[in-house]
């Protein structure tokens, strides 16, 4: 494993920042604290700062040479609206907020490159260095882009980087193509007639409506969809009625759906509002489908995926990285800049330890161990890619 003697030296600092950012976790388009924190250390490190894209976004920017070339590195910075279960000292201080996908860590490990590529120099162009907020399904990405992120810091590739538990510590997985999933979210309300529970048939009941709209939905991916493709439809909540003997007027499903290929995405929407308006109305109710598209699915272009691969191979040796990773459906809000930019997405394995639990769960930590590593293949990649000419 090839650690960078700088970053490795810096691993305490490392440390000691991810578990302060950990404690003080901020949610999606309110990280103020956590975008002055990563700011104050770049202007630190002697790197250009701009704060203010999507509220709480920061990039630094680091020049060297005379060479064009340019490259953006990616860290999400938000925390999830969940309560810890932890009981260590660096647990949130927060009720309701918490890092619980290791966002603390994404941050502090660009955090960690910047400081040795400011150090060093041993590069020639560009690296903007993109802090984002919002990735929890508030699309920050996207935000950012809008308020011009490419077109001041016009990034050449752009590359992104996300602890994974279910990998072994230590190792990297990548891919070309679709590694993450598109997600949709859709609200459909079903409206019947309601009564009473012991006189069904004086009512038209949209439990009834909506349990058959559930079923029926399974179906969207097990017969609509190519078998050598993949997908879910997932009705997630169910929220009708209000006692045991009526029958409520009307009954509402809220769910996700994950696609790869936008024809299967299109195909899953079309689908699904077909299947609840005619179950609907075969039952004289009506549905009102609420369908909203989200993150796009997360497509690695193949010259960058290569890239990245060969990267990660010389930090963790080429037998760590698995270039076949298997895709999640998961989301992930990187794909607005893979839209816009070539570039590559890969997962850092943080696996057997103590908090190898899968993201997401309130017993979850970053794995404090990998931070010298993600730092070390950040500068690394920036290193490879803008190549010095002496």
């Amino acid at each position: 494993m090839t650690v960078l003697d700088r970053i490795g030296a810096g691993h305490h600092d490392m440390i000691e920042w991810r578990r302060h950012l950990h404690a003080h976790p901020e949610l999606a388009f309110q990280e103020v604290a956590t975008a002055a924190f990563v700011a104050n250390r770049l202007a630190a490190f002697g790197i250009e700062v701009h704060r203010g894209l999507a509220g709480t976004g920061v990039v630094g920017v680091l020049r060297q040479g005379q060479s064009r070339r340019s490259i953006g590195l990616r860290a999400d910075m938000d925390a999830l609206a969940m309560t810890e279960h932890n009981s260590f000292a660096h647990a949130s201080q927060h009720p309701g907020r918490m890092h619980g996908c290791g966002h603390d860590g994404h941050t502090v490990m660009l955090l960690g490159a910047a400081r040795y590529l400011a150090e060093t120099r041993n590069f020639d162009g560009t690296v903007y260095l993109i802090f984002q907020p919002a990735e929890e399904g508030a699309g920050g990405a996207r935000v950012m882009i809008e308020q011009g992120l490419f077109d001041h810091f016009p990034c050449d590739a752009v590359f992104g980087m996300h602890n994974w538990p279910q990998l072994p510590l230590g190792t990297f997985g990548v891919r070309a193509g679709p590694v993450m999933a598109a997600a949709d979210q859709f609200e459909i309300l079903v409206t019947g007639k309601g009564g009473h529970g012991a006189m069904p048939h004086l009512g038209i009941d949209p439990i009834v409506v909506a349990a058959h709209i559930i079923t029926a939905a399974q179906t969207l991916v097990s017969r609509g969809v190519d078998p050598v493709d993949t997908a879910a439809v997932s009705v997630t909540m169910i929220e009708g009625g209000t006692t045991f003997n009526v029958i409520p007027d009307s009954v509402t499903l809220s769910g996700t759906v994950r696609s790869f290929r936008p024809a299967t995405q299109e195909r899953l929407q079309r689908g699904l509002c077909r299947i609840a308006e005619s179950i609907a109305a075969a039952f004289g109710a009506t549905a009102r489908v609420d369908y909203r598209r989200g993150s796009p699915a997360t497509v690695n272009s193949a010259t960058e995926a290569d890239f990245a691969a060969s990267v990660a191979a010389r930090v963790v040796g080429d037998v760590n990285v698995r270039r076949d990773a298997e895709p999640s459906m998961g989301a992930e809000d990187f794909a607005f800049m893979l839209e816009c930019r070539p570039g590559c997405y890969v997962w850092l394995g943080q696996g057997g330890g103590p908090s190898s639990c899968m993201l997401h769960n309130p017993h979850y930590d970053f794995q404090d161990q990998i931070l010298p590593i993600g730092a070390s293949y950040w500068a690394l990649l920036a290193e490879s890619a803008l190549p010095r000419g002496d």
